[in-house]
């Protein structure tokens, strides 16, 4: 596949066009904490069917993209052990709900980095030479080096899955969006514990005329990269 041709995806609210040598898969906080049993979502009280059941789809599209030579980003979002960078207002929160952040859980301490429930799910595994962006906030771009990375690759569109729609994915989305990014939400490769605020999230993101960006299914992505939809 020649990777310098331009491709185009139907999405919403018009076509997406995007060359894969300046385009870059961001998967967002696939992480056991919010994907396993026993992890920081559940404990707070959330079904993970949602989380969990995007892990197959995002599968075929991360081999799609590594196979067409994409860069890959993953996120994971945490704190150091010490939790010096986790705002007190932060873990505040948590503990009212139960589960607080650095608080023993099942999978070791909850959203600290290193702990097994902090690193993303088997599935999704990152691949050596992959990277890996750890992050203090609902943001990937917040005090973290993301934005150096993708200048450094010439990163120019971005393709965005992960959880949870309406927080960290649908934060970075905009972040990215006030940095110049062209990003697209793969709709089915992103959940919420809540499928209205999933719904809720794509149409914030395109209304308006894609005042933050475009959405559409995975299958959009497959079909013009090449891969396959076995769905």
């Amino acid at each position: 596949m020649n990777t310098t041709t331009e491709m185009k995806m139907q999405a919403k609210p018009y076509d997406f066009t995007f060359r894969p040598e300046s385009t870059a898969l961001v998967l967002i906080d696939m992480q056991r904490d919010f994907c396993a049993p026993g992890g920081f979502g559940e404990k707070l009280g959330n079904d993970i069917t949602l989380t969990r059941s995007i892990i197959p789809q995002t599968q075929r599209v991360l081999e799609a993209a590594r196979a067409a030579g994409m860069t890959v980003i993953h996120t994971r979002e945490g704190h150091l052990p010490d939790l010096s960078d986790c705002p007190p207002s932060k873990l505040n929160r948590g503990k009212k709900q139960g589960a607080g952040i650095g608080d023993e859980g099942p999978m070791g301490r909850i959203l600290v980095r290193g702990e097994y429930g902090h690193d993303i799910v088997d599935e999704l595994k990152p691949l050596d030479g992959e990277t890996i962006i750890d992050k203090p906030g609902k943001g990937a771009f917040y005090n973290t080096e993301l934005d150096d990375v993708l200048k450094q690759k010439e990163i120019t569109h971005l393709l965005v899955g992960g959880v949870t729609t309406h927080v960290c994915v649908q934060t970075t989305i905009r972040e990215a969006n006030d940095r110049g990014y062209d990003c697209l939400l793969l709709e089915d490769c992103s959940a919420a514990f809540d499928p209205k605020d999933h719904e809720d999230s794509i149409r914030m993101i395109h209304q308006q005329g894609g005042i933050f960006g475009w959405t559409a299914p995975s299958s959009e992505f497959l079909n013009a990269i090449g891969g396959e939809d076995h769905e």
